[in-house]
């Protein structure tokens, strides 16, 4: 997909029932974790028409490494060559660049990648990533051709790793770095959430040694190599909470398969206090005909409310009556897509850090607007389809970064969206 392509969508009911697809968030990572290995890593519920995977495996690509596919929603990488240490790559970039650098040092001693990309986020630097490398023993640097390199020709060695703050990327990147390194590394202070989780069983099945305890603290006894393994990729828990409020706000009738309610116990509980009517299958959630009601809410770790979420309920915020108020407390000023959203005849302030909604009911009217970012481009369609009218997103390739078939699921559902 073109990175000039736009969606176009209007108002509809959805009714149906809808399959998660991989998560992103833990697919890209496992992906990374596949170059500590010369070893097949096999993974299924693989959501293989994201562009983000196809960046990622373009770059284990590039790298030496083959991927295949012997059956839908699969991949296996394999490796038939040496591995080089640099990445070579002119295309896109994505943050998982970071965790190829830990991967890459790891097991050849060194490693350069191109400075990550993704969404703009703020502030989103690499210091912390640079730090724990350091800890481990690796010298690091980045160059004026904006390459990130860094180099341990005698290997890593185990440490005890102090996160100043509780990153996800950066508790990757010790997980996946201290595998390999000698002795034990222990993560103070780790974002344990259900990717990272899914990134250790990975890990653990091709032969590491990692205990998790708690939020306090990860213990990693290195191992000289691992080996390869066959992995399920959880259920993106994103794209449930996209489809939990779509059914919200457009007054429908969604079945979630696969959906991974102890991933999002808080988020639930918040949108059940919001007036979302659900009901609990075996294997499933039913939302129902919510009535959506003003929400508070600040994102923190897990299992807090992740920062992804708070756009997607800024949508339902949208469609409540009242004031909603909602605070990023990761990524402070997130509120971008509110500008977008005002273009369809939202009313909103920012305070300090506080992002403030006045929810009309709906009553919004369609309107030509950019995906700033992928969670962004989630939200403003769900604003679509309340919208009276037409609601063309520009940028919108951004969803298709995180969202396996996000149009045709949409239509399956009763939407009428298309690409243009």
């Amino acid at each position: 997909m073109t990175e000039n392509r736009s969606l176009r969508v209007t108002a509809a009911r959805l009714e149906g029932v809808v399959a998660l697809d991989g998560a992103k968030n833990s697919a890209l990572r496992l992906l990374a974790a596949s170059l500590l290995t010369q070893e097949t890593v096999s993974l299924t519920n693989y959501p293989s028409d994201l562009l983000d995977a196809q960046i990622h495996v373009g770059m284990l690509e590039a790298l030496g490494k083959t991927a295949s596919s012997s059956e839908p929603q699969s991949i296996q990488v394999s490796e038939h060559g040496l591995v080089k240490s640099r990445l070579e790559w002119d295309g896109r970039s994505i943050r998982n660049t970071l965790l190829i650098l830990g991967a890459l040092t790891a097991r050849l001693g060194s490693g350069s990648v191109p400075l990550p990309g993704g969404c703009k986020l703020g502030e989103r630097k690499y210091d912390i990533h640079v730090m724990l490398l350091e800890a481990l023993g690796a010298r690091v640097w980045d160059d004026e051709d904006g390459y990130l390199h860094a180099e341990a020709p005698h290997g890593l060695v185990g440490t005890d790793i102090h996160l100043p703050l509780r990153s996800t990327g950066a508790t990757e990147n010790a997980i996946i770095a201290g595998s390999l390194a000698a002795g034990v590394t222990r993560i103070w202070n780790p974002h344990v959430r259900p990717e990272i989780l899914d990134l250790i069983a990975l890990l653990n099945k091709m032969g590491a040694a990692i205990r998790v305890h708690g939020q306090e603290h990860i213990e990693i006894s290195g191992v000289p190599q691992l080996s390869g393994a066959t992995h399920r990729v959880i259920p993106d828990n994103m794209e449930a909470i996209t489809w939990l409020a779509a059914a919200g706000v457009t007054d429908g009738d969604i079945e979630i398969q696969d959906f991974p309610f102890d991933d999002l116990e808080v988020v639930l509980a918040h949108l059940k206090a919001a007036g979302a009517r659900m009901y609990r299958g075996e294997n499933s959630l039913i939302v129902r005909g919510s009535n959506c009601y003003p929400l508070e809410i600040s994102t923190g770790p897990h299992p807090g409310i992740n920062s992804d979420v708070q756009p997607i309920l800024a949508a339902w915020a949208a469609k409540a009556r009242g004031e909603s108020r909602v605070v990023d407390l990761r990524f402070p000023g997130r509120y971008g897509y509110a500008e977008e959203m005002a273009r369809m005849g939202l009313q909103y302030e920012v305070q300090g850090g506080m992002l403030r909604i006045q929810g009309n009911g709906g009553q919004l009217r369609g309107a030509e607007v950019t995906a700033l970012d992928l969670r962004a481009g989630a939200a403003l369609t769900l604003c679509g389809l309340m919208a009276q009218g037409e609601t063309i997103i520009h940028n919108a390739w951004q969803i298709s970064r995180g969202y396996s078939n996000f149009s045709g699921k949409l239509n399956a559902l009763g939407a009428s969206s298309e690409w243009l």
